[in-house]
């Protein structure tokens, strides 16, 4: 059950206007945009935040954003933006069933991680989820790989990621019509597994 409401149409003025200003043009307003829009003041603190996360001057690459956006979802458990990430983005970033999976249910050295740099960004997600902190070593590792923006940029956005995962699944957001769920992913090999029984 919803805890608070996402606003229904038709919206007052200024929220239409902010609600536009945050999806691509004709595209109707997703539900988490519906839900902030309830404090209109602190969606419209937030909104250029979240473009520079999502946007081209993020330095990261959109496949680095989306793995440490999809694991940091699936790490605390937020169905509903997991799921928006995945349907909108996974294609296009480049994750193939296999690694989404992985990022799902997984773990960095899964074999569908081919390359050093997807399972780093993996690991640190999985020890900031779990410590709020990166060890000497891993720091290290990830330094010869990121420079010092992209290494800010990689912390902050999975921070900002736990907070909107926070705020999707206290609310009690819905799932976005036609988004996956956890259960709908699964690796090559179960896959052949269900094939087989059936």
């Amino acid at each position: 059950m919803t805890r608070i409401a996402p606003l229904q149409p038709p919206y007052d003025p200024e929220v239409e206007h902010q609600l536009q200003q945050m999806m691509p043009a004709g595209v109707a307003p997703i539900a988490l945009f519906r839900t902030f829009a309830r404090n209109l003041p602190m969606t419209r603190a937030m909104h250029p935040w979240g473009t520079y996360e999502l946007g081209r001057r993020l330095t990261l690459t959109l496949r680095d954003r989306e793995i440490i956006i999809d694991r940091t979802c699936a790490r605390t458990g937020c169905e509903y933006e997991w799921g928006v990430h995945v349907a909108f983005f996974a294609e296009r970033a480049g994750l193939t069933p296999d690694q989404v999976a992985s990022l799902t249910h997984g773990k960095a050295t899964d074999a569908c991680w081919q390359t050093a740099r997807d399972r780093l960004l993996i690991e640190t997600v999985d020890v900031l989820h779990d410590t709020a902190d990166v060890p000497d070593k891993l720091w290290a590792e990830l330094s010869d790989t990121l420079d010092e923006p992209q290494l800010l940029d990689l912390l902050l956005l999975t921070g900002w990621y736990h907070a909107i995962s926070y705020v999707a699944r206290a609310t009690r957001i819905p799932l976005e019509p036609g988004t996956p769920t956890f259960a709908s992913v699964t690796t090559t090999r179960s896959r052949r597994r269900l094939t087989t029984a059936t």
